[in-house]
């Protein structure tokens, strides 16, 4: 690479550790630009995922305050995440690329609408087990793990937009706030990165440079996202999540 390159690797690492805190599809911004330092496809992917972890990592300590009292439930779900992951990560060696490209933009598309209509949702879910006589489960049940480990699966393969899915599925199984929420998403995110990385550095080519790049700007970029996004409220919190994740889908789009 040369110094432009390396520079504009490490700014495009910043950004995603900080988009990826705040919601996600941070993946969308570095992965573009490691195409255009040259790299292959797959080669970029799994340099991307291995340099992301220290951005999640960072991202998830930065909102330990709101990750207090919910330790039962990030274990809970991260055996999902693990799994999930690991799976992805595995077919994104397998597969041809454009199994998952062509069902990425629903996903997307899916997860904004049930973000934008989650609070409806919720009231609707509440008032139903008010008069059934139930309450909702602190750990979502099944269908949450079910759910989030599916989503996994795509994180695993490919990043972009896994923090939007996750707090779309987060927000309707759990009567929590969106900070909260997120914090658990941060998590997730890390445990999914680190088993996808871990798996490729055993079998997957990928470079060194842009890995480190990544690492430092994405660290970097997850302590900013944490003092940012920790600091807006539910409703600006979920209309960035609908700008990003619109971003996101028109790229994913014209890709």
């Amino acid at each position: 690479m040369s110094i432009w390159e390396m520079l504009a690797v490490l700014g495009a690492g910043i950004s995603a550790g900080a988009i990826n805190t705040v919601v996600g599809s941070g993946t969308l911004i570095t992965f573009p630009v490691l195409l255009a330092t040259g790299l292959p496809p797959v080669t970029a992917s799994v340099s991307n995922a291995l340099g992301l972890i220290p951005g999640s990592i960072s991202g998830a300590i930065g909102y330990r305050k709101e990750l207090a009292g919910q330790g039962r439930r990030v274990l809970r779900l991260s055996i999902g995440a693990l799994i999930g992951g690991l799976t992805g990560a595995t077919l994104l060696l397998t597969l041809p690329s454009t199994a998952f490209e062509t069902i990425v933009p629903i996903l997307v598309a899916l997860a904004l609408t049930l973000v934008i209509l989650q609070p409806r949702i919720s009231k609707a879910v509440r008032r139903r087990r008010e008069l059934n006589g139930t309450t909702t489960r602190s750990d979502g049940g099944p269908l949450l793990v079910v759910g989030l480990m599916l989503a996994s699966v795509y994180g695993g393969y490919f990043t972009a937009a896994q923090g939007i899915i996750y707090l779309s599925l987060m927000g309707m199984l759990l009567d929590d706030t969106m900070q909260r929420l997120n914090a658990v998403k941060n998590v997730l995110a890390a445990v999914v990165n680190s088993v996808a990385a871990l798996f490729f550095l055993f079998v997957a080519d990928f470079d060194w440079t842009a890995v480190a790049l990544i690492a430092v700007g994405s660290a970097l970029g997850g302590q900013i996202g944490a003092k940012a996004g920790r600091r807006l409220s539910p409703t600006v919190l979920r209309g960035f999540i609908v700008a990003v994740g619109t971003v996101a889908i028109v790229q994913l789009v014209l890709r």
